[in-house]
């Protein structure tokens, strides 16, 4: 059956009020806006109808009218507001964006080493120019991805970081993304962007942090992309802690050259309907790649996760560990591809895909996938979805413990295995006080 044509729908519900054309940039960057928003207007928009999008139906985002928040920044938020969420190990080395836009009096960066470069890319664009025209949206599949499209369309400014050749970055950069909701009554979308280049040599931490202040629906459309050099390393913790009642939709590419290490942490605990397309190819030969994720969703929220491994050059590895949690009446989607091409001998792959359902109206989604065209690799895939261990409760009960305490310290262990792998101690505290929270609401 043929699908709906749903294009009309989204383009009158997300931010009818602005020209994508219109904004401060190079020609070079004029020119790029163009390009998306002449895909934004002829792309298909995704319907349950798309093997893609089948267990996903963003129906509900084109049924809400939603306002641009690009020039909306509200002057309310302080320090104080954004305290929960504040690092020590990035006091110097934090980005803050409201809405999408840069917050200088809330961002610090300062005694960071030569080489390394944090500012707001619309600031990037003066001294940095040539680098940032080489890299912006040339990983980014914004020709066929119309959600990609629309945020390329709408960039104004959006997270830089530079990390030069055998330099260290010696604290974690904490990218902060704060959504303020509403204003007048007006559910907000926005388009935050990210551009990280780690040249040859170079290590950093990267912390690209999705909040809210206040419950409310709204709309974020968020991409990263990240190039990384040879024998570079950059490990990556992402974290999708939006409202409950919103959307959000972010599409995400790394790009391995020969000899680096990716390491990423991705936790997903908001959102209304959230989907997380992450790309990753080994563009390079001997590079190493380890995926952690986690979705801990709950009520009617649906969590969507796609991840594509790419191992395109010989001797890479890859190691991929995904969770999912669903509670109440909850959806939760993995599905994760692994390409190993012709040319990628000795290719080393593991994913495994973790699953716990907690309720019977739950449901959880698990798609593995290989694809090998080459003949001498080690490859390796699995799938689990399960319930509480009916032992492990009673060998609990049997030491003591209520059965909703055995419950509880079952779902934290079974958690607590990814969140514990994020290299940020005082992260670790907070998501695991959020994690508690989460699991006892809903005993």
């Amino acid at each position: 059956m043929k699908a709906p044509d749903v294009r009309d729908e989204y383009l009158a519900s997300l931010a009818p009020d602005t020209n994508p054309l219109a904004g401060p940039g190079p020609d070079w960057l004029n020119a790029l806006r163009a390009e998306a928003a002449a895909c934004v207007n002829s792309l298909p928009y995704p319907t349950t109808h798309d093997e893609e999008w089948r267990f996903t139906d963003f129906g509900l985002l084109r049924k809400t009218a939603f306002a641009s928040a690009a020039a909306d920044i509200s002057p309310e938020v302080s320090l104080a507001d954004i305290a929960p969420f504040v690092l020590p190990e990035s006091e110097k080395s934090r980005l803050v964006f409201v809405n999408g836009i840069y917050a200088p009096h809330l961002s610090v960066c300062a005694g960071l080493p030569q080489g390394v470069v944090m500012s707001n890319l619309a600031a990037g664009l003066s001294s940095h120019d040539a680098v940032i025209r080489a890299h912006l949206a040339q990983q980014l599949d914004f020709h066929n991805e119309a959600f990609a499209a629309l945020n390329t369309s709408h960039i104004r400014d959006g997270a830089l970081v530079l990390i030069a050749k055998d330099t260290a970055c010696p604290a974690p950069i904490h990218l902060l993304f704060i959504a303020t909701g509403a204003t007048a009554n007006t559910p907000q979308a926005s388009y935050p962007r990210c551009l990280v280049i780690a040249e040859a040599g170079s290590t950093c931490a990267l912390i690209e942090d999705y909040v809210c202040l206040s419950p409310g629906v709204y709309f974020t459309d968020a991409v990263s992309e990240i190039t990384i050099g040879e024998n570079a390393s950059v490990e990556h913790t992402r974290l999708q802690r939006e409202s409950h009642s919103a959307f959000h939709m972010a599409y995400g590419v790394a790009a391995l050259a020969r000899g680096s290490n990716y390491v990423a942490h991705n936790i997903a605990f908001g959102a209304r309907i959230s989907r997380h397309d992450l790309r990753i190819t080994q563009n390079g030969e001997a590079a190493q790649c380890t995926l952690n994720g986690l979705a801990l969703i709950s009520g009617r929220q649906i969590a969507d996760t796609h991840t594509v491994m790419d191992h395109a050059k010989p001797n890479g590895q890859s190691t991929q560990l995904h969770k999912c949690i669903a509670d109440g009446g909850a959806h939760a989607v993995f599905n994760g591809k692994i390409f190993v091409r012709k040319d990628a001998q000795h290719t080393n792959a593991a994913q495994q895909s973790r699953n716990l359902l907690l309720s019977n109206k739950a449901r959880i989604d698990t798609k593995p996938q290989l694809e090998i065209f080459a003949d001498d690799v080690k490859c390796a895939h699995g799938a689990t979805v399960s319930q509480l261990e009916t032992e492990e409760m009673f060998y609990l009960n049997s030491r003591g413990l209520t059965t909703l305490t055995a419950r509880n310290l079952l779902i934290y262990a079974f958690a607590e295995e990814i969140v514990d792998r994020i290299p940020v101690p005082s992260l670790i505290k907070q998501l695991s006080k959020t994690l508690s929270e989460q699991i006892l609401e809903h005993t």
